[in-house]
């Protein structure tokens, strides 16, 4: 056999130990298994959030439409206008994340590649070494004839082997090149989804400035009470006083609007009925339609220990930069303003006794005193690692706001 021959047959067997040598590959692949994963739920629950927030716009437009008052009108058309906007965010996390699952796809696919190439490299060298030697030069050599003869008989028998190992390569070239379509089209839906988002939040500035003339035509009462509120939290303690403070205000409230109205003086003092007992506020142990207050993944969970070793009285999320900030359930808004340590927070006092706070607001659109439901906007999150606090308590203790999530 000529030296050409014995190369061929040399890098034919490299090839065959190459190819058994890739159980490797599977280890490796396994190594980036969490990666994908985490970019898997990632894109699950940004797209779960996605269809949260638009069943809860097509909800709120629909009640928008059947009100009758101005007022339930404007506050379900702010409220369905700031899930469009949650929807937007959404939508952008989602591409994000589906950028950056088949980007890592694509890394952990041209690393296999790159390894069962070299094997093929080595053999189309030997290849081309022998395509190029002219068969009348190997008449004239004494036993080339022969040792043709005997090479093209080891191609014959080394190609169809050949083949079927490099199948599944031809099939990992044909999958990286869908991969490289799904990241463009992914990079398409992201430029679509921000360019919605921009349009959504032009939007909802919109909105919140035809609402902050409005609120400044009734300002009066409200004043009053924001004076008393603010009055509030300078002397508390702590936030949980200041919270805590506001519980009991609502809790006399409660109780003040249980009591039966003055009742006319009888003409005759003898016929005078009996007083009635007290009415009982009704209080439903339930917290109806209670949401989450931003788009996003939960960063710290409800009594995960922290500084000083207390628990944590409630959630962090982690939303995207100047993410729309909505109110996680019907009620009133006790206190609307900045506080020390926390930045802007908003308390939102509920039906049953139950109390919202929350914290890390960059800027805040409601008023002290203003009525809202579940999802009317709150403010924005902020542009620079960006935070939002949520405690649920009711009586004082607190409650985990995941439990009453719906």
């Amino acid at each position: 056999m000529n030296r050409a021959a014995a190369y061929l047959l040399a890098v034919s067997l490299a090839i065959f130990a190459g190819w058994q040598g890739l159980a490797p590959l599977a280890a490796q692949t396994a190594s980036t298994a969490p990666d994908l994963e985490s970019a898997r739920q990632a894109l699950d629950i940004a797209r779960q959030q996605q269809r949260n927030a638009r069943r809860r716009a097509e909800n709120l437009e629909q009640e928008s439409a059947r009100a009758e008052e101005a007022e339930a009108k404007a506050l379900s058309q702010a409220a369905a206008l700031a899930a469009r906007v949650q929807q937007a965010e959404a939508g952008v996390a989602a591409a994000q994340a589906e950028v950056a699952l088949v980007t890592r796809e694509r890394r952990t696919l041209d690393r296999r590649l790159a390894e069962r190439r070299e094997p093929l490299v080595r053999l189309t060298a030997a290849l081309e070494t022998m395509a190029r030697r002219p068969l009348a030069l190997a008449a004239l050599q004494p036993g080339s004839l022969r040792d043709v003869v005997h090479t093209r008989a080891v191609l014959g028998s080394a190609i169809p082997v050949v083949r079927q190992r490099t199948a599944g390569l031809r099939g990992e070239l044909a999958r990286a090149r869908d991969l490289e379509n799904q990241r463009r089209a992914a990079l398409g839906e992201r430029r679509e989804a921000e360019t919605r988002l921009e349009t959504r939040r032009r939007d909802m500035a919109a909105l919140a400035e035809r609402e902050r003339v409005l609120a400044a035509q009734a300002a009066g009462g409200a004043n009053r009470e924001a004076a008393r509120a603010l009055a509030l939290a300078e002397e508390a303690r702590d936030l949980d006083a200041l919270v805590g403070g506001f519980e009991q205000n609502a809790a006399l409230r409660t109780r003040l609007a249980a009591l039966d109205g003055p009742i006319a003086r009888p003409s005759e003092p003898g016929a005078a009925p009996l007083p009635a007992p007290a009415r009982r506020a009704e209080s439903s142990g339930g917290l109806e339609g209670y949401i989450l207050p931003v788009t996003g993944r939960v960063s710290a969970g409800f009594g995960e220990q922290i500084a000083g070793g207390s628990r944590r009285p409630g959630i962090v999320m982690a939303p995207r930069p100047g993410a729309q900030v909505v109110a996680p359930g019907a009620g009133r808004i006790a206190f609307a303003g900045q506080y020390e340590g926390y930045g802007s927070i908003v308390i939102i006092e509920h039906e049953g006794g139950w109390t919202s706070l929350l914290t890390g607001l960059a800027s805040i659109s409601v008023r002290t005193g203003q009525g809202v439901g579940a999802g009317s906007p709150l403010g924005l999150a902020p542009r620079s690692n960006p935070s939002i606090g949520l405690e649920l308590s009711r009586g004082g203790t607190p409650v985990n706001p995941l439990d009453r999530v719906r």
